[in-house]
């Protein structure tokens, strides 16, 4: 039973007593008269018997302390991509600002996080800013869930101004052409233009390209499986949940293989992945896309199809820099010590757009969304998830419409960029004589040579 104690002091006062759940006895002073000590007590123990009181001691946990638990805790059941993001945010930004915080102190300072917010925007884009508060969020979520605070603080704050949005590009069939061939013309050679193209015509993402093997294609099919992608964590590359050691990528052999299937797969683990279960698929490859990848598969014996010259797996980040911004975005004579100015393409067009522009290709050749989403490795929504499915029929929609924007690319190039295609792969030279070019689409040609 709750009580007030007289304390000593001038002038004196009086300190509530109460029962804690644990059967400890807890205080709080600085009343000014018994009655309301009694009545703050009384009403701590009202609210231990409706399970809603809240030990002041446990708001007391530094946020740099419940951090590190919440780590601990959730860190076995997350990717380890997701892993390193979340360690990442943590050390750079969440920790340097509120590690010595008190969890009561960050609930009582709205005000406060909303300068930390403005401060992140004036360096970050709102992405970035969007997934750090983020983490800051869940993790004072989870803060509430284990009775630290009463609320999140972060409930209702407004992280981005949704004023503007930056819109994705798209390209056109013949500027992808022009950017494979010029990843090739590179240093790439092979391999960089049929990583161009693939961007293109298969919509996957970089990991899933670049950590294919030989033998996860299906050459029956000609379809490339994506079940295992390729995963920097760190500095260093993972494929199904191993470390990839690029001392010995000659050596490597072909693991057993297992077919695809978008039904779940009891047991299967969790590491090396693909993004969701969705994203475990066969993407087939467009008739003369499929040339150019098996005479790749031809040309060495390493297993990472789509690597260095050296049989080393491409990394993003050399990828962007040395290679896919300068094909885009072009060079003049102030950037650049060639005295030749290489016109853009594209400016600022990320790899991850040709994702973008595979599916948007698709939406304007009237693929069904069903079959869209299936090739990109996305679930559909609603209730279409439970009664949509994708057919043979569909599939071959999708392989004519892509096979079509192939041949319109060719028509769009210039006289000299064929002869050029030609001199590096000979049997287009059947395309170009056998006429198909002149019977293509001339709508999806028509674009100037480095406008469109």
């Amino acid at each position: 039973m709750a009580y007030a104690q007289p304390t000593d002091g001038d002038p004196p006062g009086w300190r509530a007593r109460f029962k804690r759940p644990d059967g400890t006895w807890g205080s709080r002073s600085g009343f000014n008269t018994e009655k309301a000590a009694e009545a703050w007590g009384v009403e701590q123990e009202a609210l231990i018997r409706r399970n809603l009181w809240l030990d002041p001691r446990e708001a007391e946990m530094l946020f740099g302390v419940f951090a590190e638990e919440f780590m601990d805790a959730v860190g076995p059941r997350l990717e380890p991509t997701t892993s390193a993001k979340y360690r990442s945010f943590l050390d750079n930004h969440l920790l340097p600002q509120w590690s010595s915080w008190p969890l009561a102190g960050i609930f009582n300072s709205y005000v406060e996080i909303e300068k930390w917010l403005s401060e992140l925007h004036e360096d970050y884009a709102d992405s970035a800013v969007a997934s750090i508060f983020s983490l800051f969020s869940t993790i004072l979520g989870a803060a509430v869930k284990a009775r630290k605070i009463p609320a999140n603080p972060c409930a209702g704050i407004r992280v981005t101004s949704g004023e503007f949005e930056i819109e994705n590009l798209v390209a056109t069939p013949v500027q992808a052409l022009r950017a494979s061939m010029r990843l090739y013309e590179s240093g790439l050679g092979l391999a960089g233009f049929v990583l161009g193209l693939l961007d293109f015509y298969t919509g996957s993402r970089w990991g899933e390209l670049v950590g294919q093997q030989r033998h996860e294609y299906d050459s029956e099919a000609r379809a490339i499986q994506i079940r295992e992608p390729l995963k920097e964590i760190g500095g260093r590359l993972f494929k199904g949940g191993r470390r990839v050691d690029t001392s010995r990528l000659a050596d490597l052999g072909p693991r057993p293989t297992r077919p695809v299937t978008p039904r779940r797969q009891g047991g299967r683990a969790k590491k090396g992945r693909t993004k969701t279960p969705a994203g475990t698929r066969s993407v087939e490859l467009p008739p003369s896309i499929a040339v150019f990848y098996e005479e790749l598969i031809d040309s060495h014996s390493f297993p990472f199809i789509l690597c260095s010259a050296e049989g080393a797996p491409l990394r993003r980040s050399n990828f962007r820099n040395r290679y896919w911004r300068p094909v885009w975005d072009g060079s003049d004579a102030e950037h650049t010590r060639s005295a030749e100015v290489v016109q853009p393409i594209l400016p600022t067009f990320t790899f991850h757009e040709g994702r973008h522009s595979h599916s948007t290709w698709l939406a304007e050749d009237g693929i069904p969304e069903v079959a869209r989403r299936a090739r990109l490795g996305q679930k559909m929504k609603g209730i279409a998830r439970v009664y949509d499915h994708v057919t043979p029929l569909m599939r071959r929609q999708i392989l004519q419409a892509l096979e079509t924007r192939w041949i319109g690319s060719l028509v769009a190039l210039t006289p000299s960029e064929r002869t050029k295609l030609g001199e590096w792969f000979p049997h287009l030279h059947a395309t170009f004589r056998d006429g198909q070019l002149e019977t293509a689409p001339r709508a999806i040609a028509i674009s100037s040579p480095l406008n469109d």
